[in-house]
């Protein structure tokens, strides 16, 4: 129990970037139950906010004012950053850049515990036939790919030098429901993205950890079986919508590398809207 809450929630403060997100949005009403205080940050507005929130525009490569924004939080959810593929140049502030620096202000602020947002395409070049755990060597399909394996290499440092803690979710699809075939076996639903989130923030010792954000489905590329201690144990599962993409001969074929490999047509070198898909 977070010796900093006075209500007696689990923590005093929590702080959410890239709270106006797909995910952040998902996520922000929870928090309130998690914590006192819930600090709030993007680049874009916050829309209204409740009792608990504090809003506070702010873009992550500016390295004074994400000191600022540290500043009082007991733990970090760091949804914040680009999530599509984009020119380097733009992924350097927002996904090198902005994560650096946040790093370090956790570190200046004796921040303990960060839940980073990584993505499946740190290890998209891997084969469909594959089957990865926590220790599957990176093989990022993107540059936003590479961007993220530097915010999981940079969350090992700080935690071997600095003993901040990280969870990282390797997040697979995460929207209200699948929305091409390769999804049915990438699908996260909103249920179990906030539940993965709070397995990382209440589990008492993570260490480093590495784990795909993915729910129950038939099929799947991706094995938890080696951070099981989070606890994580999805509740839904991409079955149900199964029907909505019926078999196709010709769409089977193996040939077209966005099918080859696990990150899709991210493999190609064509954003595809989300780096949650």
């Amino acid at each position: 129990m977070s010796q900093h809450s006075l209500s007696g929630k689990p923590f005093g403060r929590l702080l959410l970037t890239g709270a106006s997100g797909n995910l952040g949005r998902q996520l922000r009403s929870t928090l309130g139950d998690w914590a006192d205080s819930v600090r709030l940050s993007d680049v874009v507005g916050l829309g209204e906010t409740a009792s608990h929130e504090e809003a506070c525009e702010v873009n992550l490569s500016h390295r004074e004012a994400v000191m600022r924004l540290v500043e009082g939080v007991e733990a970090i959810v760091h949804l914040g950053g680009i999530s599509v593929d984009a020119p380097f140049d733009d992924l350097l502030d927002a996904n090198i850049r902005g994560t650096y620096n946040l790093y370090e202000a956790a570190r200046k602020h004796g921040v303990k515990r960060v839940v980073f947002a990584s993505s499946n395409h740190v290890t998209g070049f891997h084969p469909v036939t594959e089957v990865l755990d926590a220790d599957a060597p990176q093989r990022p399909d993107s540059l936003y790919g590479v961007t993220k394996c530097f915010g999981e290499s940079l969350s090992r440092y700080y935690y071997d030098r600095f003993g901040i803690e990280t969870v990282c979710l390797r997040i697979g699809s995460s929207f209200a429901e699948p929305k091409n075939p390769r999804m049915l076996i990438t699908y996260l639903s909103y249920r179990d993205f906030i539940e993965l989130v709070r397995c990382s923030l209440f589990t008492e010792r993570v260490g480093h950890a590495i784990v795909y954000g993915v729910s129950d489905n038939p099929a799947t590329w991706w094995n938890n079986t080696k951070v099981s201690f989070l606890g994580y144990r999805p509740r839904d599962t991409s079955m149900a919508f199964g029907s909505n993409f019926p078999a196709n001969r010709r769409n089977s074929e193996h040939t077209d590398p966005a099918r080859l490999f696990q990150g899709g047509s991210f493999v190609l070198g064509a954003p595809i809207g989300s780096a949650n898909e």
